[in-house]
Parts: structure tokens; sequence; C-alpha cells
């Protein structure tokens, strides 16, 4: 493949509810492009861009992949992104680097949740867009209604581009409202045609005609003057309106027949921005060393810098970088620097990477989009530059994972070997985490839901032959007294020769301390030597609660009276003295469970406010507060135990139909009501 000037390359994301045809429209893409001699299919399992062993299993898209396509003379880095939301960290990831986008409508199902929330991710950002109706060739298509839908939900700027011919089986193709082209499928393939006599396009045409007049003064004046706009003017009116998201167009087609493919490329060159038209063509960063603003021209002749965008971690090829070069060129060979990690790294080969097919490359240039390996230190949203020119691009903002699973191996010699492949699979996933919680000696992982999770599982077992059991999680109890007590610890043993003694009088009361230890000792009662062993001992005693075993939280320890031997006291004596003292005292101190509590903040749409605060109800929580967050977007701010919580990531995609998100963080530790503790102590005895 070779190496394109700047202007003749763009880099477009296929965003989409699952199910809308992006990976076919991508796979026709590459067909009509001459990449491929025969179009994969997604229920085969043979697309260029569903490579992974997940995917061709589960027959949807679970990782985002490149697939760079040549066609007429330019260049086109299509990002290919999966439409579940568990796996939205991959849309993420690919946004960043992409300049401009196409939302894949599926006719028959219309504007879904994933349309939403590909547009809200795009609108967001300030990326150009366009829809792509795809599927019109099947039932139950009314292309007027779905127009009116999208208009409703997106606003005016949303603009028809072409207008089909027929609809559902009878659906032959489309007009080309702009350069005013017919085209229809002939059985075989899409060909140029007449535009049908009977089909007035004159309306559309005039709105693109104000949108065109609206980008340019020049071109206001010429159209108020009633001149007709030359088909260039047209092109340059369009490209302006819709590099600004103030026109987004709507094409229509068929992915599988590949109606609307060759309009969509042309769509694609004349509309959506070259790597220098995106944010002024300048990207800005931080010099690592003086920590000062640094901007980068987006320009070969400027100094190489690049963004690592995905990682591909593979047990045989070892580590695959894609990245985006945002200035000057990366040559093989080169000696550049990480600069978020500060360490050198080597670039050993370079290529192009058309889904998991390698295609060799001498050299990347500032625009594009390439791939190595074998970097040592690299990691996603990690900044590659020259050591004479540091930058440090800002990381990419992944979402955090919302649903925790423990995890342990089928056969226990694996322990060792499942910590290492999910930390490998980490560096695959950002939105994927694993931590050990030694309180309750669990494994944890955590993602964006249980099909993002099921999938990590299954790739434990492909990618690195580790079989795993998946639990709920255990909940970190505590517990705590309510009333105060004084109580008599006393150790004695006597086993010939030197013997042990040691006697304490301890009160213990509720505190509002995690631990407070008072020694109120007078007249030598007990040696003050021995005294931080009174505390070690009820510091060891606390960690095993009376109730089920949980840490002892919230009290007080006055040491206030005891007495010694002068021969047999020792310090081993005291700390047993005090562990005696606390198991005698705390079982009539009212000794009750806690349990944690966590601060959860919802964002939803205003018409699911009801239904969040009655579900938060239900799991005993309290709401602290409602406020306003975006248009028609209400942040719920609530308190709810943990143990209600678990599963509330698949609970809130069900109650909002995905469109709701969370976030939770621990707040404080409260008494259980007593029919749930006495449950939790049944259980663990």
């Amino acid at each position: 493949m070779k190496n394109y000037e700047m202007n003749q390359i763009r880099n477009v994301a296929f965003l989409g509810h699952g199910g809308s045809g992006k990976t076919t429209l991508a796979e026709s893409l590459l067909y009509i492009s001459g990449a491929i001699n025969r179009m994969g299919n997604v229920d085969e399992g043979n697309t260029v861009s569903d490579y992974d062993k997940e995917e061709i299993h589960r027959s949807f898209s679970v990782n985002s992949s490149v697939v760079p396509l040549e066609y007429e003379g330019h260049k086109y880095n299509i990002l290919d992104t999966p439409g579940y939301f568990d796996f939205e960290g991959e849309v993420v990831s690919s946004l960043r680097v992409s300049g401009g986008a196409v939302i894949v409508v599926d006719a028959t199902s219309g504007v879904e949740v994933g349309t939403e929330k590909s547009w809200k991710k795009l609108e967001e950002r300030g990326i150009p867009r366009i829809f792509f109706i795809n599927k019109m060739d099947k039932g139950f298509v009314n292309y007027t209604k779905l127009l009116g839908e999208l208009k409703e939900k997106f606003g005016k700027k949303v603009a028809p581009f072409c207008i089909p011919v027929g609809e559902k089986d009878n659906f032959q193709g489309f007009v080309n409202v702009v350069d005013l082209k017919g085209r229809k499928f002939d059985g075989k393939k899409c060909v140029d045609s007449e535009i049908p006599s009977d089909l007035d396009i004159s309306e559309i045409r005039n709105m693109l005609f104000e949108a065109v007049a609206e980008s340019d003064e020049e071109l206001m004046e010429k159209y108020f003057a009633g001149e007709e706009f030359t088909q260039d003017e047209i092109h340059r009116g369009l490209h302006k309106g819709i590099v600004a998201g103030d026109i987004v167009p709507v094409l229509v087609g068929s992915a599988v027949k590949g109606i609307g493919v060759h309009t969509l490329f042309e769509m694609l060159y004349d509309y959506m921005p070259t790597p220098k038209e995106m944010k002024d063509g300048e990207r800005m960063g931080t010099n690592p060393e003086t920590e000062d603003v640094e901007i980068r021209k987006v320009d070969e002749s400027e100094e190489f810098s690049a963004i690592i965008f995905k990682t591909i971690v593979d047990p045989f090829v070892g580590k695959v970088s894609l990245f985006k070069v945002n200035s000057g060129v990366l040559r093989k060979d080169m000696e550049i620097l990480n600069a978020t990690k500060h360490k050198k790294e080597k670039i050993s080969n370079i290529f192009f990477l058309r889904g998991i097919k390698q295609i060799e490359a001498d050299e990347i240039r500032s625009g594009d989009i390439g791939a190595t390996t074998k970097l040592q230190y690299a990691e996603t949203g990690d900044t590659l530059c020259t050591k004479s020119h540091p930058i440090v691009y800002p990381n990419i903002a992944f979402p955090k994972p919302c649903l925790y699973m423990a995890v342990e191996p089928q056969n226990k010699s694996d322990d060792e070997k499942i910590s290492l492949s999910l930390q490998r699979l980490t560096e695959e996933d950002p939105t994927f985490v694993v931590e050990r919680n030694y309180e309750t000696k669990q494994l944890l992982i955590g993602g964006l839901g249980e099909k993002h999770l099921r999938v990590i599982i299954h790739k434990l077992e492909n990618k690195f032959g580790v079989h795993s059991i998946v639990s709920e999680p255990k909940i970190a109890y505590r517990e705590t007294i309510k009333k105060s007590i004084d109580i008599e610890g006393r150790h004695k043993k006597q086993s010939g020769g030197a013997g042990q003694f040691g006697d304490v009088f301890i009160k213990f009361e509720p505190s509002q301390e995690e631990f407070e230890f008072i020694d109120k000792i007078k007249g030598g009662v007990v040696p003050k030597q021995y005294i931080p062993a009174v505390e070690k001992g009820l510091l060891e005693a606390k960690n095993k609660g009376i109730l089920a075993g949980y840490p002892v939280i919230n009290f007080k320890a006055t040491l206030h009276d005891g007495s010694y031997h002068s021969v047999d006291s020792n310090e081993l004596s005291f700390k047993q003295a005090a562990i005696l003292a606390f198991r005698k005292g705390i079982p009539d101190a009212e000794p009750v469970m806690l349990e944690p509590i966590m601060k959860a903040e919802i964002v939803i749409p205003e018409n699911y406010m009801g239904d969040i605060m009655g579900d938060i109800n239900k799991r005993r929580g309290r709401i602290l507060g409602m406020n306003p967050v975006s248009q028609g977007e209400q942040k719920v701010i609530a308190e709810v135990p943990q143990s209600e919580m678990i599963k509330y990531a698949t609970d809130l995609r069900s109650i909002t139909q995905a469109r709701g998100k969370f976030e939770l963080s621990f707040e404080r530790y409260e008494e259980m009501p007593p029919q749930l503790a006495q449950r939790v102590i049944n259980e663990v005895k």
C-alpha cells in the first residue's frame, strides 16, 4: 500500500446500534474498492474486520478494527466499531483518531438507542457525521417516516442527500440529489441510471441550496440574487457546512447488495474533513519536562508525534500497538520516546493493519493510521514522539467499569497464570480492570456489563488456556458495638519454670473513630513496657468479630486497671489478656453488623426518573438530590447499600433501554437491618 498525501486521506469511524450492518458495510467498501475478491458474511464468520475468535463465535463485533482502503486515488481508514454497549471503550478509542463518522441505521428498526448514543458521542466531540440508512431492500421500511424520526430526534441539520426509488422488496436504488445522478441495482451491481420522471426532487434540492448559501456570504448574495450555483460551489458549501456540523447528510442503500456504497465513497471524500482540517490543523499537548502547553501542526515537516489508540494482545505474535501519526513521519528503525512513560523505544517494523492482516510499510506519514509490534512499555493512550521534541497528548478518557465479578481458576495450579493472563487482557482493553480484594481473598474483574465479562472469560480460555469459575463478589461487611461494657481479661498459664501472667481491665464503648485506644493506667498497676502489647492484642482481636468474623470498627478501648507478676508477666501475657478481654466483652456490648453504603451518581433521561427513584427505594436507598446535566437528562444522587448494587449495571440497562449510566464510590458503613444481618451471620456459620 503506497503512502498518500494528507489531503487524500479520510479517517472515518462506523457507529450504530448492534446489528445495523456496520461490519457488512465495511466489507462492501472492501469489495467495491477491489481489496477483496469476495464479500464475507458476519454469520459465516469470514469478514475482514471481525477476525477475533469471539466475534466469529458470537456473530457480532467485540473489537474495533481498522480497515484501510484505496479507492480512485484516495485512502480511507475505516474504523469499524462494536454496536453493543458493553464494548463502548472500543468506540471511544476509535473516535479519538477519527476525522468523521458514519452512523449506520437499520431501515427496518429506525432510530434505536445505539443511534442516539452514537449521535451524542459525536456531538460531544464535534465530529462531522453522515447517516447511512442500510437494509432499504428489506421489508417494513417507510423512508418518509424514518426521515421524520431522524429530524425529530436530531434536529433540522439532518438533510436527505438521496431519495430512494422504490421501498421494501421493490427498492431499486436512489437519486443523488446533490449530483443529480440516479443509481440502480441491475441484479448484480449498482449502476448509473436516469432520474425517474415521476420523482420530484425540487423541494429537497432547494433545501440543500439554502444550506449552501448559509455557508458563505458570497454564496448567500448569489442565492438571493436568484443565480444558480455551480456544482463546485455546491460541493464547497456543503463540505463547509458538514465539517462545521451544521449539516448531516442522509444516504440510503443496501450494504449486502452494494447499493449506495459508491456514493458513500464519494461523500466521504467530498465531505469528511482531511486530517489537516480537524481542529485547525493543530494538536495540543504538554511538554513532559516543563509541563508547558506544546502544539504540533499536522504536517509531515514537523517533528514526529503519535498517539496509541488501541492495543491487540496475541500470545503468539505479542503486542500490536495501533497509532495515529499526528505530526511528522515514522520510519523503520527509528529510536523514539514514549513520552507518557519517559522511556525510549526502538521501532523495528511498521505496517498498515487491515483487520488482522499486516500490510508492510516503510513509513507512515502525518494524518495516517499504522501499527507496530514489540514496543516494550507502550500502552493504549500513550504518546510516541522524537526524543529531541517531547510532547504528551491528553490520554483517552475511557468509561469506568460498572460491574464486578469474582473469578478463580478451576484448577488451583493455574492461580498465578490466571492473574498474569488477566493482566495481559487489561493491556488490550482499558475498560477492563483486575483487582485483588485482600480482605475477602477474591480476585475481582470489572467491566462494562455481563456480555463484556463473559467475552473476557472466553478470551481467558481461548487465548491463554485458563478455565475459570465466576461468582458474585463477597461484601466486606463490618461489625461494631452499641453499648459500653467494662470487662477483665486475665491470662494465667503455669507449666513449670516461668509462667505467663497478664491482667487488664478494659472499658469498651462506641466511638466515631474507627479505633481508639486510651491509656488510663495510674500507679503502675500495668507497667508501661506492657501497655503497647495490650494495644497490639486489641488490634489483632478486632480483625475477627464475634458475630460473623468481620473486622470490628467504631469503638474505643480504655485500659484503666490491671495487675502483673514480677516474674511471670511479659508482653505476650498482656497481649493475650487484651484478646481475652475483647472476646469476653464484645458479646455483651450489643454487637451489630455494618454494611458498606455507596454513593451512586446515576445519569438518565428525564422520562425514566420515576422508575429509577422507585427502584432505588426498593434497594433500601436514599435519594439525596437531582441535578440537570444536559438537555433532557438528569443526574440522580443517592446512597445505597453495596449488596443491593452488585448487578445494578444490568438492571439499569433494562430499566432505561441502555440510556442510563452510573458511577459508584464508597461512602461509609451503616448498621444493617437485623433480619438481613442474621442472614449474613447464618451464611458465614
